[in-house]
């Protein structure tokens, strides 16, 4: 390991003699070629930060979104069970009208259509989380 590490340090040093062995202006070139890749690297860990924040961003606001319509699930099951319970208890031979059916499939349409969207954006969400 000691071996490896001295034969870097000299291939180093060797780079540093030619370096040095060079006449001004090519020196200057290589030092402006170093500066633009810096400059190169820095905008491009600067648009990747700024990328990294807006996902984040939209990551929490999926998250709340997600707890949102989660809790509005739960209170619906709750009204649906709830509603049943009481239409049992009514008769147990009563037929829930049109009417109810309606709303209720009404809400499990929207429902399903906010579970899509949601299912969606976390797709899209994973994709630029991986191009990142």
């Amino acid at each position: 390991e000691v071996q490896k590490l001295n034969q870097q340090l000299e291939e180093k040093n060797g780079e540093i003699q030619q370096m040095i062995n060079q006449p001004p202006y090519e020196k200057e070139r290589e030092i402006l070629r170093l500066q633009k890749t810096l400059a190169e690297r820095e905008k491009a860990q600067a648009t990747s930060d700024v990328l990294c924040r807006s996902l984040t961003d939209e990551t929490h606001q999926l998250q709340r979104k997600l707890a949102s319509t989660a809790e509005m699930c739960q209170h619906l099951a709750k009204c649906l069970e709830e509603k049943q319970r009481k239409e049992k208890g009514n008769s147990d031979d009563q037929i829930p009208t049109e009417r109810s059916n309606q709303v209720f499939y009404n809400n499990e349409t929207s429902l399903q259509a906010l579970i899509c969207n949601l299912q969606e954006e976390n797709r899209m969400l994973k994709q630029k989380v991986a191009h990142v």
